[in-house]
């Protein structure tokens, strides 16, 4: 009895309270950044954004969250209603789960897991059924076009998002993502002689890579210049004009989930994770979590001031940028990075 204790019963405890930290951490996270792009948005229109709730509107996203519980949902009549409530439930499900093998800093993961990039590959690209149950559930044209577009325009960046992964993994040999964040130590710059710093992360050698990463990354998330799902011009709210209360708020939810994943991923992939940014003692006594949210931070400040600066792209151009542009310029880049470490024998 002892040994299954210690065997099972234990490291079940410990990961099911690893996974709530995560989770309140997360949440609570996503809460912030949501404050925080309406703030920066607000900012740009020379406004205030929301400053009612809370002092200087802290506690703005938790009304909300108050407001959308608390709010009666409305299920069309025709729709099928099974399926329109298990949408934004699987939507915000896969989101979530995404979070367990990501490494917030040195050892701070709930499962390390060899393959951990395939499998947020993988959960990720399931994301997209949530969208389509829910559109396809509503028994409404407006919807269901709104999900048939987001269907294409995810499927259309994740080919571009993993030639860029790809990449990634040439010059690092290995789909952990804790030994991706180990492989930034050394780079460009320690070839040059220089001490480890942020020029050995790979957004410098793969500077390409990086651009195409983060553009994919705002098409794979439906985020403006992006939006094309939910344009308001077009389509109302695309997938979820029917949806509102809670299930509505799931739907939100697990898209800046994923956007806060994005974040998460491009710090990994290209900013070194939780390294700080020059190799030297009294940036060391920082710890790990907090230059991993700083740059997961910056990088969705660039995200939210996209949002700010860019016009809306048209679908077709939406396409071509995907198919024509994104697509052959990730496989060239992968045939070259391939080419390099060979000849140079970094492989």
């Amino acid at each position: 009895m002892d040994s299954f204790v210690s065997t099972y019963v234990w490291p079940a405890a410990i990961m099911i309270g690893q996974s709530l930290l995560l989770l309140v951490a997360l949440l609570v996270f996503i809460a912030y950044i949501l404050l925080a792009d309406r703030k920066i948005w607000a900012a740009v229109q020379m406004r205030r954004g929301p400053n009612v709730v809370g002092p200087w509107g802290l506690f703005q996203s938790f009304a909300d969250l108050l407001k959308f519980v608390f709010k009666e949902p409305v299920i069309p009549a025709g729709a099928n209603k099974g399926v329109f409530l298990l949408a934004p439930l699987v939507s915000v499900t896969l989101a979530l789960a995404t979070w367990a093998v990501v490494p917030v800093a040195d050892n701070w993961v709930v499962a390390n897991i060899n393959v951990g990039i395939l499998y947020i590959f993988a959960i990720s690209s399931l994301e997209v059924y949530g969208i389509i149950m829910g559109g396809w559930a509503s028994n409404s044209k407006y919807p269901f076009l709104g999900a048939l577009r987001s269907a294409a325009q995810m499927v259309s960046y994740e080919v571009s998002i993993g030639l860029v992964i790809v990449t990634v993994l040439l010059c690092v040999g290995s789909l952990n993502l804790t030994d991706i964040v180990y492989a930034q130590r050394d780079g460009l710059g320690t070839m040059a002689g220089l001490p480890n710093s942020f020029l050995d992360w790979h957004w410098l050698a793969l500077f390409p890579m990086f651009v195409i990463f983060f553009i994919s990354a705002l098409a794979e998330t439906n985020r403006p210049p992006f939006d094309l799902p939910e344009a308001e011009s077009e389509l109302v709210a695309g997938f979820m004009v029917e949806y509102g209360s809670t299930p509505y708020m799931m739907f939100m939810l697990g898209e800046y989930a994923a956007i806060v994943l994005m974040c998460a991923m491009t710090t990994i992939l290209f900013l070194g994770g939780w390294l700080p940014p020059v190799d030297v003692w009294f940036l060391n006594w920082v710890p790990g979590i907090i230059w991993f949210v700083l740059k997961a931070s910056m990088v969705f400040f660039m995200f939210a001031m996209v949002k700010a600066f860019v016009p809306r792209y048209r679908y077709d151009q939406l396409m071509r940028l995907g198919w024509k542009v994104f697509l052959p310029l990730s496989l060239a880049m992968v045939i070259i990075v391939a080419f390099v470490l060979k000849i140079m024998g970094w492989a």
